[in-house]
């Protein structure tokens, strides 16, 4: 009887390590499948969640734009009163040599009016198209602005001309006038498409040369026009 389990045990034997390479070969495929299925389902997961997060930022961006927009409204009635002034708003979308701003005659504008940031003059209409208009800044060398500055000292007058760059020179100021450092300077008004006392910028230096007639004086703009979100037109 044990001769004839012979057999029967060396099948065994032979048979189990076989079974088992088979068995442990099966686990290792499954493994395999399952690291693949579980690698694509999760660069699917990550590719759904990137589109998700940028559309959420997407969206964030464009409310704090709307919010930033509706802050400059409000905070433009503070400064110009609606029922004195007739504004309309515009966004800045180019900046070259000119502000390039999005309407145009689609909303009555026209060339020569004033364009403005809360109570500051930022330039004027040069040209416009149908859903577009082009505005000289006061940097501008085309630009002449007669002005007057006011200190503690006292007041003087000139023109405010473009120079390229961010100053501005205030040019053609009476020698015995008083003007410092820090001293605001204002639109006088005597141009026609431009009221009197908006803020032109502030005095940065003042360029005096003995036997002149005139002095001189640096100034610099209260505001960074690439950081406005709105400006506004005003209308006749």
């Amino acid at each position: 009887m044990n001769f004839l389990n012979i057999p029967k045990s060396f099948a065994s034997i032979v048979s189990n390590p076989i079974l088992y390479g088979l068995y442990d070969t099966k686990q290792k495929v499954g493994r395999q499948f399952y690291f693949i299925f579980q690698s694509r389902f999760t660069a699917q997961e990550n590719k759904a969640l990137k589109e998700q997060l940028g559309l959420l930022l997407s969206e964030n961006a464009r409310i704090r734009k709307q919010l930033a927009e509706t802050q400059s409204v409000v905070s433009q009635q503070k400064y110009l009163d609606p029922s004195t002034y007739n504004l309309l708003p515009a966004r800045p979308v180019g900046l070259s040599r000119y502000l390039k701003i999005d309407q145009g005659t689609n909303v009555g504008f026209k060339t020569g009016q004033t364009v403005v940031f809360n109570d500051n003059y930022v330039g004027k209409i040069i040209s416009v198209s149908e859903r577009a208009s082009n505005v000289r800044l006061m940097a501008d060398p085309d630009s002449k602005v007669a002005a007057f500055s006011q200190g503690l000292e006292g007041k003087a007058k000139g023109v405010l001309i473009g120079q390229f760059g961010s100053e501005i020179l205030f040019d053609k100021i009476l020698h015995e006038e008083k003007i410092n450092v820090g001293d605001l300077v204002y639109s006088e008004g005597t141009e026609g498409f431009l009221p009197r006392g908006l803020i032109l910028g502030r005095v940065t230096k003042v360029l005096e040369r003995e036997n002149e007639i005139f002095k001189q004086a640096k100034v610099q703009p209260n505001f960074n026009i690439s950081d406005l979100d709105l400006v506004f037109v005003i209308q006749e």
